[in-house]
């Protein structure tokens, strides 16, 4: 893809929404394009998780556990991000990815998603704002659950 392609992809992914046009540019011009065949991995459950994932074509497949015991989570398709808490966090993947489809992803790297949070801290700020309201309907889901399995 194309510099202004991968910029347009970006653009449309709600965690990138409120990035101005250079911030984008400077995102999409580290990262990088690959592509995965159809039934390969692209990451396995556990590993130590550096980067986030643009769906740009094809589909991945969410699955938890390994051979026999596998258990389908959840298909996704292009304009998807996956393991966007890699871009802020120390963390690991909670599931494997598979291509269920030849896929077209875009590789964001946590250093260079870190070092334009450091150059505008609008941005980190936006952010912040933006997970713990997320944070917060998730809890209230939650508890919702929760009053259903009670007594």
């Amino acid at each position: 893809m194309a510099l202004d392609d991968d910029i347009r992809v970006l653009a449309g992914l709600a965690l990138f929404e409120g990035f101005a046009q250079e911030q984008l540019r400077l995102l999409a011009f580290g990262a990088e394009n690959i592509s995965v065949a159809a039934d390969r991995l692209i990451y396995a459950e556990g590993d130590s998780a550096d980067c986030a994932f643009v769906v740009t074509s094809g589909t991945v497949k969410l699955v938890h556990g390994i051979g026999d015991t596998t258990v389908e989570l959840q298909v996704l398709g292009p304009n998807t991000l996956l393991g966007e808490l890699a871009l802020i966090a120390d963390t690991s993947r909670p599931t494997s990815a598979v291509a269920a489809t030849d896929v077209e992803l875009i590789r964001l790297n946590r250093r260079l998603f870190r070092r334009i949070l450091e150059e505008y801290p609008q941005l980190a700020a936006l952010l912040h704002s933006r997970i713990a309201a997320e944070l917060q309907d998730l809890v209230a889901r939650i508890a919702q659950l929760a009053d259903r399995f009670e007594d």
